[in-house]
């Protein structure tokens, strides 16, 4: 196991287009906490859709206070409806607000750590903490779905899958708040080109250089 004082990485990027795969690996690779910021939004989104509250921020900022991400990553957050939701409210400034202090109450406590999600590198880690490599993920629609519809057990047709992916996408590189977007320096990672072994050696060659280059003790 790879271990070193510091290293923030920002992993952005479209639905099913892999982030999360990699991520993980990289996190493994190099003993880095892994979080996924969209795993909050889908929680948010759960807990909104089975208590239908009457305040929707109000209800947030008390579950959210208390609440410890391994139990949001622990829970079955991946279906349609709550994918759909989550689309919807990530666009609510205020709901956003929310989920971004809790994601950097987690960040400033930790200096190896892997975020992946879709306004990271342009937002969450773009100042204080800033991140030290991001990467951007993209993925064919077609590639993109088929792997969505396997992760849910084909409980959907592939093409309502599909259509969901591409409304998703759309909203959020449309939003007002946050939008989807490649930031500058970030590195271009095309996973429906790529197996997950070849994801992994590609990133995997810039973060190597980034620790030989900035001289971090291992």
């Amino acid at each position: 196991m790879v271990k070193f004082n510091k290293l923030i990485i920002a992993c952005d990027g479209e639905s099913a287009s892999g982030k999360s795969t990699a991520a993980k690996l990289v996190s493994k690779k190099y003993n880095l906490l892994h979080i996924n910021s969209g795993l909050f939004y889908r929680y948010c989104s759960k807990m909104i859709i089975q208590k239908k509250p009457k305040n929707q921020i109000s209800f947030l900022k008390k579950k959210l206070k208390s609440i410890k991400y391994n139990n949001i990553s622990n829970q079955k957050l991946h279906s349609e409806n709550i994918s759909n939701h989550a689309a919807i409210i990530a666009k609510n400034k205020k709901i956003r607000s929310l989920v971004n202090q809790v994601q950097l109450d987690i960040i400033k406590k930790n200096d190896r750590i892997c975020v992946e999600g879709r306004d990271i590198a342009s937002k969450i880690l773009a100042i204080k903490p800033r991140y030290d490599l991001a990467f951007y993920f993209k993925c064919s629609l077609e590639v993109a779905a088929k792997r969505r519809w396997f992760d849910i057990k084909k409980k959907v047709p592939l093409n309502t899958v599909k259509k969901s992916l591409k409304a998703r996408t759309s909203l959020d590189k449309k939003r007002l708040n946050s939008p989807l977007i490649k930031v500058k320096d970030a590195i271009l990672i095309r996973t429906d080109r790529l197996s997950k072994r070849q994801v992994l050696n590609k990133i995997s060659k810039h973060i190597d250089y980034y620790i030989k280059k900035k001289n971090i003790n291992l």
